[in-house]
């Protein structure tokens, strides 16, 4: 790191600073205020904190780790700016019309209070050992990479990073709640941005151009059945990533993560209006089209890199190229000073964001749904201080699960697809039933939960058992290991949600149909005209034009790579 480096890097936090002052000035009296920044927030503020916070440790090392390793797989995953989408157009109206400030206190409004407890629950175990103990660990493997220290002091330079990136981000989070969050994701969008354009443009003119990288990449094999790096629809036999079962499986994560999870949702209830909030949501679409050319194609250019050079990336103890490492390398190896401070402030913003987000959706999961529910009469005032206090704990529990997650931490971080696909199904079942179906009740609603829950736990518990067993799957199987371990967990995470949303049909009809008084307005067919008049006040034609120009994208991309 060059002096121009650590100049650029002081200017970033320089004006962050002054974006937290700002912010701490403005007051906050209340937990809307400090849980969804006083509820006026701009499309794109919301636009931009929907992209910063998804951005985190698994794009800059996982999803450029994935390009490296196996091409254009894990795009399914990336190219879901449709599913942005419809939370925009299909959930935006229910959420706004319900008045509520964390997801499962809609449950409680749909369905009955039990629900919201599982759902809170479930939320709040994922985040601490997951979202945050995962950004958190990768934040400290990039800048141990990017800086080269391995000590500092005589301590782990990883432990330092990594526990310097928490401290930071906890403090603005704390202090400033959701509204600095939201603004200090329009200084950090822009930064990450423009950083990793600079590194693809560096890496395609390092390599020689996209048609040798599409030549080097198309040359390599990933199954037995003839599929390249540059296949994005593999045959249905493929071990790891089947067309149907990823565009299955994809889509029940992608609706899970995107219409239903409190990390990103909570960003769009920030919004001033209806139409704020959807526009936000077509802003935030746009832009997460961009995620699979600014992370997974590097990874692919770090590897043509690699087999053009021999030493590109480094090598794990087995002697094969670090995967993993191929975004830090990119930016280690090809920058020129100044660019690479340029490049740390947009990896900084992506980590800070991301684990600012997760505190703040956190706070807010525990103060919403546990303490005020116990304590109905607490002053506002105080809930903002009960949910600064959620955030430090919630940030220690993080950084204690982190000595856990680095000694199995390559195991972990394959586990956390696993652990998405696996949570995904039961909520989605849940919530989809219960905005577009007015018969479902409060029973089935929750048993489509509990069923998720319990099924989840089962297949993760199958899945540590038999790994560490070293059972190969397929061999000696019976019942039970074929159904929670043999089978392919995008087919899992499809039938999976068949299997839940069989469960809240079933106990539906079993049970007492919902109070119509209770479901109004945030079921389809069950609105005022009042509400649908103002849901079709709040969009226009130029909505239409932008969500159709991300649809066609979306699949020129599709018909592109297939």
């Amino acid at each position: 790191m060059a002096l121009l480096d650590w100049i650029v890097i002081a200017i970033f936090f320089v004006a962050l600073i002054g974006i937290i002052v700002w912010v701490m000035r403005q007051k906050q009296n209340n937990a809307e205020d400090y849980f969804l920044g006083g509820k006026d927030a701009t499309w794109i503020a919301i636009g931009a904190s929907i992209f910063a916070s998804n951005i985190g440790s698994e794009h800059l090392i996982g999803l450029a780790g994935s390009g490296a390793s196996s091409g254009m797989a894990m795009a399914h995953w990336e190219i879901q700016g449709w599913m942005i989408l419809l939370l925009g157009w299909v959930f935006v109206p229910f959420y706004s019309r319900s008045m509520v400030i964390t997801m499962p206190e809609f449950l409680e409004r749909r369905y009955n209070s039990a629900s919201r407890t599982i759902l809170s629950l479930i939320s709040l175990i994922s985040y601490v050992l997951t979202k945050v103990a995962v950004t958190v660990y990768a934040g400290g493997l990039v800048f141990q990479q990017v800086f080269g220290i391995d000590t500092l002091w005589g301590i782990d330079f990883f432990w330092i990073a990594a526990i310097g990136l928490v401290v930071i981000t906890a403090l603005y989070t704390i202090f400033g709640g959701m509204k600095s969050v939201l603004y200090t994701s329009v200084l950090q969008t822009p930064i990450l941005l423009l950083g990793s354009m600079i590194i693809l443009v560096l890496g395609l003119k390092e390599l020689g151009g996209w048609d040798k990288m599409m030549e080097i990449c198309s040359s390599v094999e990933v199954n037995q059945y003839g599929d390249t790096m540059t296949n994005l629809i593999r045959d249905n036999r493929d071990p790891q990533y089947p067309w149907l079962g990823a565009l299955i499986g994809s889509a029940v994560i992608g609706f899970w993560y995107w219409c239903t999870d409190q990390f990103i949702v909570q960003r769009v209830l920030s919004g001033k209006n209806e139409r704020e909030a959807r526009r936000g949501t077509i802003f935030g679409a746009y832009l997460k089209l961009l995620p699979v050319f600014l992370f997974l194609i590097p990874g692919m250019i770090a590897f043509a890199l690699h087999q053009n050079l021999g030493d590109f990336l480094p090598l794990t103890e087995n002697g094969l190229p670090n995967s993993d490492a191929a975004f830090p390398t990119l930016v280690a190896k090809l920058l020129p000073a100044g660019v690479k401070g340029l490049i740390v402030c947009g990896i900084l913003a992506a980590l800070m964001s991301s684990l600012a987000s997760l505190f703040n959706s956190s706070a807010a999961l525990f103060t919403i749904d546990f303490y005020q529910r116990f304590r109905p009469k607490t002053d506002p005032k105080k809930l903002v201080r009960i949910g600064q206090a959620a955030t430090v704990v919630i940030v220690a529990l993080g950084i204690l699960w982190i000595p856990v997650m680095r000694s199995v931490g390559d195991v972990l971080y394959l586990y956390l697809q696993d652990v998405q696909s696996v949570l995904a199904p039961g909520i989605a079942a849940a919530f989809l039933m219960g905005i577009c179906w007015k018969r479902a009740s409060a029973q089935g609603g929750m048993w489509g939960l509990i069923a998720g829950l319990v099924i989840g736990l089962t297949r993760l518990g199958a899945k540590i058992y038999y790994s560490n067993a070293t059972v190969v799957p397929g061999s000696n199987s019976n019942l039970f290991q074929y159904l929670f371990y043999d089978t392919n967990w995008l087919f899992f995470c499809g039938w999976m949600l068949v299997f839940c949303l069989l469960v809240v049909i079933i106990v539906s009809l079993l049970t007492k149909a919902p109070d119509q008084e209770k479901i109004r307005g945030l079921v389809f067919g069950t609105s005022t005209p009042e509400q649908r008049a103002a849901t079709r006040a709040s969009w226009n034609h130029w909505d239409v034009i932008h969500t159709v120009i991300i649809l066609g994208i979306t699949a020129a991309f599709y018909y592109y790579f297939w």
